[in-house]
């Protein structure tokens, strides 16, 4: 027989017990999430009809207007896919490093934006036929006057200077070495939050000095900023590559060919015109 007591007690443990398993199910399926995916090369991307692909969002590589879906890296990703008989299906992320850990853990199959080679990057990816020309450049604002102290006229003015990039940028090597040719330090903040498009709008407002993004990018920011200045590189003129896992040698050969083939074409033409060449 169930006493009283014990009834209340049974009440208390009843949804405390429930709420336990629901965190316990939760945190299992979290933790499920977050492993990692069984690396897979080209055959099991044809298998499965879909390849999973890693962008940035910004005015160049992939973006939203209205209802159409428009960007560089998205018709190239795109016109492969189509080729190829495949699904694409395209995630967007702000971050450089949530791109390279997504691939890391075989949630995507290719990071379909321009990516400097370095020695470090080299290491950890299959970098792709170059897929563009851009450099990296310092975003400022104009000069108020001859004696306006924030305007940066030439690299040796960036002494002591605080430059704003994205976290995990490639860029940031690049600064380090501009620093010890200028023989002075160079501060680097590094901004998770934020894509360059919104470093540019922060420094066009005020709310930073200085930035440094991808010169197509700026470019395409400064038609409606016109109180920004992007005329001092932070880099020579480099290719930028796409990228696929070092487990993914036979996609990395697939994308070549295809790249090599199809930059030869006028569709290709047509679509790098669209966005870098709009003269």
């Amino acid at each position: 027989m169930v006493t009283r007591p014990k009834i209340r007690l049974l009440r208390y443990l009843i949804p405390v017990i429930i709420v336990l398993a629901l965190l316990f199910c939760f945190r299992r399926c979290d933790n499920q999430q977050k492993q990692p995916l069984p690396p897979r090369d080209y055959a099991d991307i044809i298998r499965e009809g879909v390849l999973r692909v890693a962008t940035e969002y910004n005015s160049i590589s992939f973006y939203v207007d209205g209802d159409t879906v428009a960007g560089f890296n998205y018709e190239l990703i795109q016109a492969f896919g189509r080729d190829k008989g495949l699904r694409v299906d395209i995630s967007p992320y702000m971050s450089f490093e949530d791109r390279l850990r997504g691939l890391s853990e075989d949630r995507y199959d290719v990071i379909a934006y321009g990516i400097l080679a370095t020695s470090k990057l080299k290491d950890s990816l299959l970098l792709t036929s170059p897929i563009v020309l851009n450099k990296q450049v310092l975003v400022q604002r104009k000069a108020t006057g001859e004696n306006d102290s924030l305007y940066i006229r030439s690299q040796l003015d960036l002494a002591q200077k605080t430059l704003h990039v994205i976290k995990g940028s490639p860029s940031i090597l690049r600064i380090q070495n501009l620093g010890n040719e200028i023989g002075d330090t160079i501060y680097i903040k590094e901004i998770e939050k934020y894509g360059p498009e919104q470093l540019i709008s922060l420094v066009a407002h005020g709310d930073i000095d200085y930035a440094v993004c991808d010169e197509s990018i700026a470019q395409a920011a400064a038609d409606s900023l016109p109180q920004i200045d992007i005329n001092t590189a932070i880099s020579f003129t480099q290719f930028y590559s796409w990228a696929v896992s070092k487990q993914s040698p036979v996609l990395l050969d697939s994308l070549n060919a295809w790249l090599d083939r199809f930059q030869k074409e006028e569709e290709y033409q047509k679509i790098y015109k669209k966005y870098y060449d709009k003269k």
